[in-house]
């Protein structure tokens, strides 16, 4: 399965800065595999290291300041020859501080060693940042992604070529057949290949469940026992607080008496490590949309689409006859796909209770509401409100319709929101 990423690897590789690269992400979204099939495809051979519990590779790189002598040891340890730009290293499941140092030795020496690390241990990025290293983000499979992975790459160019033209897409109702499987799968690139398997969905939801099981065990990494119990407390509680008509995140629905004082910790953790994404509250519009947050208002959203329909246990009819529970699914993937594209999240809540459900600010500065509107809301004039308040430039609303334009809104459908990411990989 192609993945974006790959772009990334391949532009690094040809890099004259000869800088190591550290690709962070959640865990069972493809890293480790990628970069391999990358180093498969682009060197004379691969040496792999798992640095988790290694107390050898460990040792090398806090005692070893020299190069060279890394080298040789590496190539003892693994019985492999490394070869000066033809030999892929790779160092997976990162953690260890002195090991990132020793990488930032070649990136600093401006090395002829190509060597890529893998950490899944977001929160380690503050002790592992540095000029000598690249870092890349990686995520689980994007609607795109899952229509290369199908042979459908004609349709995905299809869909950005409406979008970036303003014209309707030839295959709407194709796409958005493709699109409602997508939410049932996910990302996962295991339960991707479970569909195009042929697998049913009560199998890709036991893998689905396997993945969360993974998850959980991440949030057993925490730093105290009652964070790791919270953390579990408020993964299980994002798919109800979204069910609900004001999807604000409230500690009561974890149980009688919790208060957001003893969850902030665990919360951080969770956002930290991609385990979960926030958008906060917002009640007035100036840039930049930080200075506006309501620290104390938020949404919790899940990183996976298939892993939230899993976690609300749905079967197909429900899904395709329960408008509130599918707006529900549209939401959490807008969320994911705009956090995964780099954008902050927040949403407008007027004293006068109209919500537009994302306002993200664009690298140029430039601020862009977005309303999602379905059956169940197809008069929704909550953007209208907000623009009347809130001159624009652009915006949105994202349907279960074909793409047109409206006055000075675009209207989108719900399979396109991936061509929101204007990052070049």
């Amino acid at each position: 399965m192609e993945r974006k990423i790959e772009i990334f690897l391949k532009k690094w590789k040809k890099d004259a800065s000869g800088k190591p690269a550290i690709i962070y992400g959640s865990k069972q979204i493809g890293k480790t595999f990628t970069v391999l099939k990358f180093g498969e495809k682009e060197y004379k051979n691969v040496v792999y290291f798992n640095t988790e519990n290694n107390p050898e590779v460990e040792d090398l790189f806090k005692k070893e300041k020299a190069i060279d002598k890394i080298i040789v040891n590496l190539s003892l340890i693994s019985g492999e020859t490394i070869l000066k730009e033809d030999t892929l290293i790779v160092l997976d499941n990162l953690v260890n501080v002195d090991i990132v140092k020793g990488m930032k030795l070649f990136g600093s020496d401006h090395s002829a060693y190509n060597i890529i690390g893998i950490t899944s241990r977001r929160e380690k990025l503050n002790e592992f940042k540095g000029e000598e290293i690249q870092f890349k983000q990686m995520s689980e499979m994007d609607f795109e992604e899952y229509l290369w992975a199908h042979d459908e790459r004609n349709l995905a160019n299809l869909i950005r070529e409406s979008f970036e033209k303003r014209k309707t897409c030839p295959f709407h109702k194709v796409a958005m057949d493709l699109f409602h499987e997508y939410l049932q799968t996910g990302g996962f690139p295991e339960a991707v290949a479970a569909k195009m398997d042929g697998k049913s969905q009560y199998e890709i939801d036991a893998i689905i469940q396997k993945i969360l099981d993974v998850y959980k065990k991440e949030i057993s990494l925490a730093d105290t026992l009652i964070d790791i119990t919270r953390g579990i407390e408020v993964i299980n509680s994002i798919p109800h607080q979204l069910k609900k008509d004001n999807k604000k995140f409230q500690y009561g629905v974890i149980g009688a008496g919790r208060r957001a004082k003893e969850y902030e910790s665990t919360i951080n953790y969770l956002i930290n490590n991609q385990l979960a994404y926030r958008s906060y509250k917002i009640q007035e519009v100036k840039s930049p949309l930080s200075s506006c947050k309501d620290k104390d208002s938020f949404k919790l959203y899940l990183p996976d689409d298939g892993l939230l329909y899993s976690m609300l246990h749905l079967n197909y009819k429900q899904f395709i006859t329960n408008e509130s529970l599918k707006e529900t699914l549209y939401e959490n993937h807008i969320a994911k796909t705009l956090v995964e594209s780099g954008y902050a999240l927040y949403y407008y809540q007027s004293d006068g209770k109209a919500e537009v459900n994302f306002v993200v600010q664009n690298r140029m500065g430039k601020i862009i509401p977005m309303e999602i509107t379905t059956k169940t809301n197809s008069k929704a004039k909550s953007l209208s409100v907000f623009m009347k308040k809130n001159p624009v430039e652009e915006a949105y609303r994202i349907t279960e319709n074909n793409f047109q334009t409206k006055k000075e809104v675009r209207y989108i459908p719900i399979y396109s929101v991936f061509c929101l990411n204007t990052t070049k990989v």
